[in-house]
């Protein structure tokens, strides 16, 4: 192999270099290798995305609305993703009064909580809506994955259709034998498969009733637009082999779904199986085609935090006696919504982390968009609503140059490996096409080695402005602590200048003054506007402020859509909700009537995850003892204020509100009772 010399040039120094064929210049010039969006984009979409799901990355819209999708799917593309994929789209528990909190006044989990199989959920919107999205997601050749969930149902068995239960001959053909049951052994195929996880119904996936009845929505998604299917808890559905509830039924269910539906061979199937005892991940591989690799996650996420990546933890996938066809992420939303420590780390060492996964020719990327303005302390967001967009990190500049390097080296192999034996630093080359480096360290590092890449000029697509050589030889590089160099020309799409538009980075848009002020920001545009619930748009400037509020009620909630279009004709949307809330003051009382059935001492639980990574509260379960005001009623006194609290009534058995159930909104004065 001819091995190439590969170093970094100041601007001057290039710009005065002599001309290498195929390069221009970090501005990619006339001249350069490259495809370029038509100028009629609004109609001709092309971003350069992968043809098939597999090769290109998956941004999941974790509880983004059908219309948020539709709105942003020109951010999408600009950013390199090839397939989105949705939340659950199918008709949903609504255990918060249609509360649209992703924790608090509803809750993020009731999307997994299906009552029927049928398109479109308070949560998401309209089957129109969904087919609406589809249509504009396939003018921007972008693939649409739905999540789908058929291992259980909600655990409000009461709130299931009577129509579905119909359908699969009666709710005691609905769920297993011991479908109530909680696994206690996961590594028992019997529990795994037979028995509920979660303290969700296991349904019964052998009755061909069901099997009928969930294919005809599949076929309805497909009809619809989807290209493809996230199987939820994969796992706990058996393979063919596996023990039986009923032996007059087959473990067909696998079968049937993936060979039943139309256009079957197009489709783009992966099954989530969270690794661990017994979980047969090579067998679901087989059967399936893909599933999620979820030990890997866990590996990156531990290197990222050490400040290293050995090149043996970034290849091996830990899937032993399978072809590793595997889904692939830095974090998922069980990741991030279940575990203390993941959204801990940086919206920057996430960013780092996924540019190496996504560098790699093996294994299909899926970026897990977090709430917008998620940090450490507030893990919900900045707006903690479902609906709404994920944070800005989507579609950041290192992001966004390694979606779009691994779109323009299909096909090109990967080799893996540390310069220098530096584990902080790691790269992947791709045939002799192009490189990602990442250093993941704090130091800068210099490193020098071999390359296949050839002999040219590249310029990181990452800031567009640092300009590389290779000039036979080895490579000599300086990378600067945290951070990431994209390099490759050929396939290059030149995208023109992004716009952006957003609120200030530190606005929370749940406030409890009369009104709010917000500062609106506008970066790279030729002109911006803003529109505020349901008035006139309006034109803005970077840097101007609006005040919100004014006209709210405590509770009510209002939408600031702001767009933007830059000199390119590129435009971008983005949509904030907020919300007024008056909070709770110290000496509000409010009252609970005990049931007859309670024991006398009661106590009130208070607690409010939505404004801290910690869950604050008035005391550790069961809570403070209330006081007994006579005849069954008791009352309960805040001794300081609250933001968003929420409430639960108990008598440390009992209690007002299911386990899986957030509290009710505290209400002054109110007299709660159990429903």
């Amino acid at each position: 192999m001819n091995k190439k010399r590969f170093a970094a040039f100041g601007m001057a120094a290039v710009m005065a270099a002599s001309s290498v064929a195929g390069f221009t210049g970090c501005g990619n010039k006339a001249g350069e290798q490259k495809q370029t969006v038509a100028e009629e984009k609004k109609t001709v979409k092309d971003y350069g995305l992968t043809e098939n799901v597999k090769d290109g990355a998956i941004l999941q819209c974790f509880c983004w609305s059908f219309n948020t999708i539709r709105e942003s799917m020109e951010d999408i593309a600009a950013a390199g993703y090839s397939s989105i994929q949705t939340s659950p789209i199918n008709a949903v528990y609504d255990g918060g009064n249609a509360g649209m909190q992703l924790f608090g006044d509803g809750k993020w989990s009731y999307i997994y909580q299906p009552t029927d199989w049928t398109i479109g959920n308070y949560q998401l919107g309209t089957e129109e809506e969904f087919k609406k999205m589809c249509s504009v997601a396939e003018s921007y050749g972008i693939k649409v994955i739905v999540d789908v969930v058929p291992n259980h149902t909600t655990t409000a068995t009461d709130e299931v259709s009577d129509d579905f239960i119909k359908a699969v001959g009666g709710k005691d053909k609905l769920y297993h034998s011991k479908g109530m049951t909680e696994i206690s052994n996961y590594g028992d195929r019997y529990q795994c498969t037979l028995q509920g996880v979660g303290g969700l119904p296991d349904v019964n996936t052998e009755n061909p009733d069901f099997q009928d009845y969930f294919i005809k929505f599949l076929n309805k998604c497909i009809e619809d637009g989807a290209d493809g299917f996230r199987y939820d808890t994969a796992k706990h559905i058996g393979l063919e082999d596996d023990p039986k509830d009923d032996e007059s039924l087959e473990n067909n269910f696998w079968d049937r779904v993936l060979t039943e539906v139309k256009d079957a061979d197009r489709m783009f199937n992966y099954g989530e199986v969270l690794q661990g005892e017994n979980e047969r991940i090579a067998d679901y591989i087989k059967k399936i085609g893909a599933t999620t690799a979820s030990v890997y996650g866990s590996i990156i996420r531990l290197d990222m935090n050490m400040g290293e990546f050995p090149a043996a933890d970034v290849e091996d996938f830990d899937i032993d006696d399978a072809e590793p066809n595997v889904v692939t992420w830095v974090e998922s939303h069980d990741n991030y919504t279940g575990d203390d420590n993941t959204y801990n780390y940086s919206n920057e060492d996430i960013s780092l982390a996924w540019a190496v996964i996504t560098a790699r020719e093996k294994g299909t990327p899926l970026f897990f968009a977090r709430p917008y303005g998620a940090t450490k302390e507030n893990k919900w967001g900045a707006m903690n609503r479902i609906g709404a967009a994920g944070d800005y990190v989507y579609k950041n500049s290192v992001v966004s140059a390694a979606n779009h390097f691994r779109n323009a080296m299909v096909g090109e192999k990967e080799n893996i490996f540390n310069p220098d034996d530096n584990n902080s630093v790691i790269c992947i080359e791709r045939g002799d096409k192009g490189i990602v480096m990442v250093n993941i360290g704090k130091d800068d590092a210099e490193v020098s080695f071999d390359t296949a890449l050839a002999d040219g000029k590249y310029c990181d697509r990452v800031d567009k402005e640092t300009e590389y050589t290779v000039e036979g030889g080895k490579i000599s590089a300086k990378l600067t602590g945290k951070s990431a160099v994209v390099l490759y020309n050929d396939n290059y799409v030149e995208l023109g200048t992004i716009p952006v538009v957003k609120v200030d980075d530190d606005t929370l848009m749940n406030f409890e003054d009369d009104s709010i002020e917000v500062t609106l920001n506008a970066e790279n545009v030729k002109s911006a506007e803003y529109t505020l619930g349901n008035g006139a748009a309006k034109t803005y400037k970077d840097g101007d402020k609006i005040t919100i509020g004014k006209d709210l009620e405590s509770g009510d909630t209002v939408n600031l859509t702001l767009e933007g279009t830059s000199d390119d004709g590129n435009t971008t949307v983005m949509t904030y909700v907020f919300t007024k809330k008056s909070g709770t003051k110290k000496g509000t009382v409010v009252y609970f009537t005990k049931p007859d059935s309670w024991k006398d001492t009661v106590y009130a639980y208070v607690y409010d995850e939505t404004s801290s990574s910690q869950v604050k509260n008035n005391a550790e379960w069961p809570g403070v003892e209330m006081k007994s005001e006579g005849d069954g009623k008791y009352s309960y006194t805040f001794d300081e204020d609250w933001s968003a609290p929420l409430i639960i009534f108990t008598d440390g058995e009992k209690q007002s509100n299911g386990e899986m159930e957030p509290g009710a909104e505290v209400i002054p004065d109110n007299v709660y009772e159990v429903k």
